[in-house]
């Protein structure tokens, strides 16, 4: 990505924002016997706010799908911060996986959206235009990164200063 840029810095600052942003939504994942929901604001203020019947219901699927969040996106959202900042290689791979699972959990949780007589337009806007371009952009940063073994566009970390050197 280092060769694209302006459009590689601006892709790789709108996934550390996504990545940050996915650690603390995260909080919405918490099982209630761990955090019951009276103690937990932000689940309080986002389920007011949305009427988000998936997170309401918390049908069978959607449980599974949050639990797939905690165990593997949100450590994959950390691990992906961390190499984006230090400039680290396997970052590209991290980017990939990251992006291919929330491509896929975001499309089970838009159909079942689509076909419910539940949701409104304020919940699908809640899933839909942040999730899957996120995902997808995350695809693609993983691919071209892949292609052309380019490093991380806005690390500092040691790796980058030694690319610098050289």
């Amino acid at each position: 990505m280092e060769n694209m840029g302006v459009l590689g810095k601006v892709v790789d600052y709108l996934l550390l924002l996504s990545f940050f942003s996915i650690t603390l939504t995260a909080q919405l994942d918490i099982p209630e016997s761990i955090l019951p929901h009276a103690y937990n604001p932000f689940y309080q203020v986002y389920t007011t706010l949305t009427q988000d019947y998936l997170v309401l219901e918390q049908p069978a699927f959607f449980k599974a799908l949050m639990t797939l969040e905690l165990v593997y996106q949100l450590p994959l959202a950390l691990l992906n911060i961390y190499g984006l900042l230090y400039s680290k290689p396997w970052f590209n791979t991290t980017c990939l996986l990251f992006g291919a699972s929330i491509v896929a959990s975001t499309a089970a949780m838009v159909g079942d959206i689509l076909n419910s007589q539940k949701a409104s337009a304020n919940l699908m806007a809640m899933y839909y235009p942040p999730f899957l371009p996120l995902g997808v952009l995350a695809i693609v940063r993983g691919v071209v990164g892949q292609s052309s073994k380019a490093a991380p566009s806005i690390g500092n970390g040691p790796s980058s200063a030694v690319k610098k050197r050289a």
